[in-house]
């Protein structure tokens, strides 16, 4: 795809852009597919998929407690738990504001490990990722922003993010619809969104601005993006999802590159 040549005039050092299709076409990859970078917080969709495995196999339930006094797995996923950015310090009482936490996703990975007596790193292998064929993914550390990957691999999540083979569509369904509406909060490097909404794992577009996906994208993308300079979203209205990674951390650089791309991935596929 042409559109993805415009990660060559990004100020990075490495960078690597796919695009799929909802039917699991790959229609391209621009850059070393198989090198590796850090996900910072595109580690949180992998974590949330694994944890919508665990509720499909009745290890957890998205209502169960878990986390700080009245908070459950749902708002663990859906950011609404009170827990603090990146500390285990509750701010809030749950489902009262929109707190993007990796905490809650370290408090997550914990309820999920509790409950099926495996560590959670092999959890998200035996149930995510081996079964996508991710082989070149790794979780060494956060389960907020811990994990490893490459173009290659995550274009395999983001093929069954679109025809979801391990969970059940109704499931990603809820996912992918906005947990706890109305909330606000600050989407870290775009500032403060009323609403800011949330799935379950899932940033979604909606109508927020600004915004790291394109001016075209539909309302219903949704995805994640990372401090590292990574990101993947999903468009189910156009069908295509697309992934980028890169060597340089997240900036300016990125708030001006990122929703051009996106822009031009679909006009193309258009």
């Amino acid at each position: 795809m042409q559109s993805l040549a415009q990660i060559d005039d990004w100020p990075v050092d490495h960078t690597a852009a796919g695009v799929v299709t909802a039917d699991g076409t790959v229609r391209g990859v621009h850059g070393p597919g198989d090198r590796r970078f850090p996900l910072a917080s595109v580690t949180k969709p992998l974590v949330a998929t694994a944890a919508l495995v665990a509720v499909e196999e009745e290890a957890v339930t998205l209502d169960q407690p878990a986390g700080p006094e009245g908070s459950t797995v749902r708002h663990l996923l859906a950011h609404t738990s009170g827990l603090a950015f990146g500390e285990h310090r509750v701010v809030a009482e749950p489902g009262t504001r929109r707190l993007y936490s990796s905490a809650g996703f370290e408090v997550l990975a914990a309820t999920i490990e509790e409950a099926t007596g495996i560590g959670f790193a092999d959890y998200l292998h035996e149930a995510v990722l081996a079964p996508l064929g991710m082989t070149a993914t790794t979780l060494d550390g956060s389960p907020g922003h811990g994990a490893t990957s490459t173009v290659d691999d995550l274009l395999r999540l983001a093929a069954e993010l679109q025809a979801p083979r391990l969970l059940h569509r109704s499931t990603l369904d809820e996912a992918t619809s906005v947990a706890f509406p109305g909330l606000n909060g600050t989407i870290p490097g775009f500032g403060h969104q009323k609403p800011n909404d949330w799935g379950l794992g899932f940033e979604l577009r909606d109508g927020k601005s600004p915004h790291w996906t394109g001016a075209t994208n539909s309302a219903r993308t949704f995805g994640h993006f990372g401090q590292s300079g990574t990101f993947l979203w999903v468009d189910p209205d156009a069908g295509v999802a697309c992934v980028a990674l890169a060597d340089r951390d997240f900036g300016d650089w990125a708030k001006a590159a990122w929703p051009p791309l996106a822009d031009a991935v679909l006009a193309e596929l258009a």
